[in-house]
């Protein structure tokens, strides 16, 4: 029995809330959370949804409403439900391990810098961090050891020490356990890391450039030398932040999609230090538009899990319901949260770093070999073909208003780009804007080198048009004698929207509408992308050239020394194309026979 909503409607409050949709098992399907429950439930059942969520409103049995006193209420009741219901439309986080922290206590004479999974409930020392990764606190702890010299033994091993150990003897210790250094200088030390450790290393440095001078002035040469030491290997340190401003606590979260595929990353920084980055690739269950997907994820990495929330978080999106996010992180933190995606100086540079983080996160997992041979799997099934193809080939044609017109041919094969097989052909003695003539001129040069015996055979061309491409590129085929190669026309669609494309199948007559979640759909997207991307490159490159060249170049007897002193003698190129024939003859090492063909050369 289907899901009557138009009498459930007619039961539904205007109050904020949170709502849950349940399958004919009684199983959730989605949470979700409205200002005004019945305007954002009636939204469902208005038609005009994308594929996804049309599938999920075929399923839905039941809908469950809980009334709430706000809609901040209703945020934090909503990821409270996620994380304990996990339902499948919903972006679900699945790394809930807490960050690591580096800790130092308060209950040992000689504390040494302590590596922590997750803060202890007991107030019995300081937590730094959070940092994104073990290996983030791991190398922290190296180098603060390295640089001044903290114990990293355990309390039990500490207390039994008679002798040195090996850490003392390779400088990484100072040998506390046996009282090779006092109390107060090795709580110096460690204060020194601690201060590095939250991002103040400059404040250390300087402490310790005073403290170098007056060893020295005191003739304790072997201090001096060692303070020295200790300088030089935080000025490395130093250098090798990419974002040391000293200031700021903030996490960076970055978005970056794909066909079939997205990445988060999220960057953290404390007190002005990049401590570094963790990725996330949720499922986009309702296929989500960014400002709303980056929402949502946000809102359940704070409020779903019990992860640190700093005072200022920067998004590569802006949000929807940034203001509702915001307040209720406020609420959790205790304190105003800042929630923007506005930002300059060192903040814009975190905020590029992370866009760039999440970028190259995507890539590497488009590229997996698992997700492209799944991918080819399916593209065979799709066009019906007897082996899983090999080798893609796909052409795309740039221009602006028929200028500097270039033709772009990309290859895949089932290891992801490959990018030595790529080439670009700069089309010429076609009408301006004819992109029907400028792709034939790129398919019949590419594969008459084919009927040549130069060059790999495609066991797939895809065209990046509709049917007059397809046609054209069976024509250009049946000319040259080719055939064995699958042909596919993609077309964008009247929404040119990706996921909405169609595909024409070797004929103009064999149309295909695929599902948006197909893997083959994701792969001929990817393919058509790259040949655009890499035709677009080729097209600018080749304008800005033209645009660069001076209409001198290519005058028989111009060269460049010529050129210059053209320019310098007229005052530019203005000047030497109002220059008559005797004037150009008087410039320096030009003569009247020369002057007479730069003349014609530029009036024609």
């Amino acid at each position: 029995m289907s899901f009557d909503h138009r009498h459930f409607l007619g039961t539904v409050s205007e109050s904020p809330g949170v709502y849950r949709m349940l399958d004919a098992r009684g199983e959730t399907l989605y949470v979700g959370k409205a200002r005004r429950l019945k305007a954002r439930l009636a939204s469902y059942f208005r038609g005009a949804l994308n594929a996804k969520t049309q599938a999920l409103v075929s399923r839905i049995a039941d809908i469950q409403v809980t009334v709430t006193n706000s809609e901040t209420e209703a945020l934090l009741l909503e990821q409270t439900l996620i994380k304990e219901l996990r339902p499948p439309y919903n972006i679900l986080l699945r790394d809930d391990k807490s960050y690591p922290f580096v800790f130092v206590t308060d209950r040992h004479p000689f504390p040494a810098l302590e590596y922590k999974r997750a803060r202890a409930r007991r107030d019995d020392g300081r937590y730094l961090g959070p940092y994104p990764s073990s290996l983030a606190v791991r190398e922290s702890l190296s180098l603060m050891q390295k640089i001044f010299r903290i114990r990293n033994c355990e309390d039990s091993v500490f207390a039994h020490r008679t002798r040195p150990c090996l850490q003392y003897q390779i400088e990484r210790c100072s040998g506390p356990c046996v009282g090779l250094i006092g109390e107060a200088e090795y709580r110096r030390d460690l204060e020194h890391a601690v201060q590095c450790l939250e991002g103040r290393s400059e404040q250390v440095t300087g402490e310790l450039t005073a403290a170098m001078e007056a060893a020295s002035q005191a003739l304790a040469f072997e201090e001096a030398a060692r303070l020295r030491d200790q300088i030089q290997q935080l000025r490395q340190l130093q250098q090798r932040q990419f974002v040391d401003t000293g200031d700021g606590d903030a996490d960076i979260f970055a978005l970056a999609t794909r066909p079939g595929a997205l990445c988060i990353s999220v960057l953290s920084v404390r007190h002005g230090r990049l401590l570094g980055a963790r990725h996330h690739a949720p499922a986009n269950g309702l296929d989500l538009p960014a400002e709303e997907l980056l929402a949502e994820f946000l809102s359940q990495y704070y409020l779903g899990q019990d992860n640190e929330i700093p005072r200022e978080l920067i998004t590569s999106h802006p949000l929807a319901d940034r203001a509702l996010i915001e307040a209720a992180l406020g609420e959790r933190a205790g304190r105003r949260v800042r929630l923007t995606d506005r930002v300059r100086g060192h903040r814009a540079q975190w905020q590029s770093l992370a866009v760039t983080n999440a970028e190259q996160q995507l890539a590497s997992q488009l590229a997996s070999q698992a997700q492209l041979t799944r991918r080819f799997a399916s593209l065979r099934e799709v066009l019906g073909l007897a082996e899983t193809p090999a080798r893609l080939e796909c052409f795309d044609i740039s221009h602006s208003h028929g200028e500097a017109t270039v033709a772009s041919c990309v290859v895949f094969d089932q290891n992801g780009p490959r990018k030595s097989d790529y080439r670009r052909f700069n089309i010429e003695g076609v009408a301006a804007g004819d992109d029907y003539a400028a792709m034939r001129q790129a398919l019949t040069r590419r594969f008459r080198r084919l009927t040549d015996g130069e060059g790999e055979r495609p066991d797939v061309l895809l065209v990046d048009g509709g049917k007059g491409q397809l046609n054209l590129a069976r024509e250009v085929f049946a000319e040259l004698g080719v055939s064995g190669i699958a042909l596919v026309g993609v077309a964008k669609g009247t929404t040119r929207k990706a996921g909405l494309e169609t595909l024409f199948l070797e004929t103009a007559d064999r149309s295909l509408d695929m599902d948006p979640a197909s893997p083959a759909l994701h792969l001929i997207q990817h393919v058509r992308d790259e040949a655009h991307r890499f035709a677009i490159t080729g097209h600018r490159t080749r304008r800005d050239k033209a645009r660069r060249t001076s209409t001198l170049e290519g005058i028989p007897g111009v060269g460049p020394k010529r050129r210059r002193e053209l320019l310098r003698f007229f005052g530019g190129l203005q000047g030497v194309k109002q220059a008559s024939r005797e004037e150009l003859a008087r410039a320096p090492g030009i003569s009247a026979t020369l002057a007479e063909a730069i003349h014609r050369a530029l009036h024609g």
